[in-house]
Formats: C-alpha cells, sequence, structure tokens
C-alpha cells in the first residue's frame, strides 16, 4: 500500500491538485479530523432526531417485543398454523412492568437510547467516511477489488441487528421475564431492560461482519480455506460458546443464533477460497 494519500475533499471542491501528491503526517491527521468530525456530527444528528422522537422510538422499538402483537409473535403463530400445528408454537411475552429507580434515570436513559440507534443508523455512514479516508491510499487494483465493500459491511451490520431485534431479542425476553425464583418479584428497571435489548442487537450486527473479516485476512494470508475446514469442529464449539455469552441460558435462543453464525462461518470458508483463487491467478 502507498504510504502517499490524495486529499479527496480538496480534489472534489475543484482546486487544483495533482494526482498521487503526498501528503504530510500533519495534513493526514486535519484530513482525518475531518472524516471523524463528519462522522460524529451524523451520528449526534441521528441522535438528536430520535430523541425528540423518543415517544415513538420507545412505544414502537425499543418497547416493541415486549407487546403480543409484536411481529415475530404473529410470524411464529402464522408458520404453526400453516404446518399444521394448530397454536401450539404460539407464545407472547409475559406482561410485567418497566420502571425507572434514580431520579434521573429516565432522561439518561432516554439519551443513551437515542444515541445508541442514531449510531445504528448512522453506522452506513460512517463506514463511508472511514473507507474514503483510507480509499486514496489503496493501489486502483486493491480500489477494485474492494468495491462495495462499504455496502456489504453496512448491509451485514443492519441484518446481523435486525436479527437480534426479530429473533433474538423476543424469545430472550420470554425467557428472562418469564424465569420465576420463588419469593422474588421480577420487576425490570427500564436501564437493565435497555441494556439486555442494546446486547441482544449490536453484538448480532458485529458477528455478521465475519465474512468480511476473513476477507481481508485471506488477503494477507493470515486464513485460508483450507484452515478453515480444517478447523470447523473446533469452530462449532466455539460458535456454541459465543451464543451462550451473548444470549441468555435459553437453549432455544443460544441455537436461534448459533445457526446463523455456523452459515456465516461456511460463508467465511467461500469467501477465503475465492480470495486464495485471486491470490494464487495475481502471482501468475
Amino acid at each position: 500500500m502507498p504510504l502517499d494519500q490524495i486529499d479527496v475533499d480538496k480534489l472534489e471542491e475543484g482546486q487544483d491538485q495533482v494526482a498521487g501528491k503526498e501528503m504530510s503526517f500533519l495534513e493526514h491527521l486535519e484530513e482525518l479530523r475531518w472524516h471523524i468530525i463528519r462522522s460524529l456530527v451524523a451520528l449526534f444528528g441521528f441522535g438528536i432526531i430520535l430523541f425528540i422522537f423518543q415517544k415513538w422510538l420507545f412505544r414502537e422499538v425499543i418497547f416493541g417485543p415486549t407487546e403480543p402483537d409484536f411481529f415475530s409473535y404473529r410470524f411464529v403463530c402464522r408458520l404453526s398454523e400453516a404446518i399444521g400445528m394448530g397454536d401450539n408454537l404460539c407464545f407472547t411475552p409475559p406482561e410485567f412492568p418497566k420502571i425507572a429507580t434514580g431520579f434521573g434515570e429516565a432522561f439518561i436513559i432516554s439519551i443513551k437510547a437515542s444515541f445508541v440507534m442514531g449510531f445504528i443508523v448512522a453506522f452506513p455512514y460512517v463506514l463511508w467516511e472511514f473507507w474514503r479516508f483510507i480509499q486514496p491510499g489503496l493501489y486502483p487494483k486493491e480500489q477494485k477489488a474492494a468495491r462495495g465493500m462499504v455496502a456489504i459491511c453496512s448491509t451485514l451490520f443492519l441484518l446481523g441487528v435486525l436479527f437480534g431485534y426479530y429473533i433474538i431479542s423476543p424469545f430472550a425476553i420470554n425467557f428472562l421475564a418469564g424465569y420465576d425464583v420463588p419469593g422474588v418479584q421480577n420487576t425490570p428497571t427500564v436501564s437493565s431492560f435497555i441494556n439486555y435489548m442494546i446486547m441482544f442487537t449490536a453484538p448480532a450486527g458485529l458477528i455478521f461482519e465475519l465474512p468480511i473479516i476473513v476477507y481481508f485476512l485471506s488477503k494477507i494470508g493470515l486464513v485460508t480455506p483450507e484452515g478453515m475446514k480444517q478447523y470447523r469442529r473446533h469452530s462449532i464449539i466455539g460458535i456454541l460458546l459465543l451464543a451462550a455469552m451473548i444470549t441468555p441460558p435459553d437453549v432455544v435462543t443460544q441455537f436461534l443464533i448459533g445457526i446463523p453464525l455456523y452459515v456465516l462461518y461456511e460463508v467465511s470458508i467461500l469467501v477465503s477460497a475465492r480470495v486464495q483463487k485471486e491470490n494464487e491467478e495475481a502471482l501468475r
């Protein structure tokens, strides 16, 4: 990778600049600073908008999986009827109050939830800003190979978040809210509920980036398809352990995230094989 980098923003502004002109270390820092500033502006912008519409955010999005008419519950019930099992697979979350114990907890949680959601919504733009910074430092061949990377990464991340929201959250909430200990009343705070919702969704979004991680590791030769196939059995154990760490101790929920993780692992093997083939053709 070349050490020189073109100031893309100046080129777009139409200033005279020769392609390939080297930038000093301070110029690199200045360029990076503006990319970070624009990313933060997008994050805070979406966060502020969501904070303004926090009633809709909490009612329709955050507390959505606690409602009996949530999409996932209706879908499972319809699926149960479609396969001839009647309402045997139907389930709805138990009713439970959500309380705020601290004087300013409701306000703090509103801010936290708004900006976490703001980051999720702004993720594609933040990733695009990061790509704009590193792209000029790549050779044309490398740029061509990484074309569409921002769209792929953003899509995988959002798919992971949606998977956590529509698949993991309903089953996890049903298990945790319905778990009883004799003599103990389960009355979760809003803060704990938000933290668990973040745990059910954000890690799933990052986990879905596995094929992209394998792509870059294969590019530099740290990962090969043969090695991934050799350690397939070990990966299954690792996937089950990871699923147990990010989900409640519910076997159904653990398998719900474990199966997609295994599918992503198999897809990553195909990605690694393709990268290896490209590397071998480049050496001929």
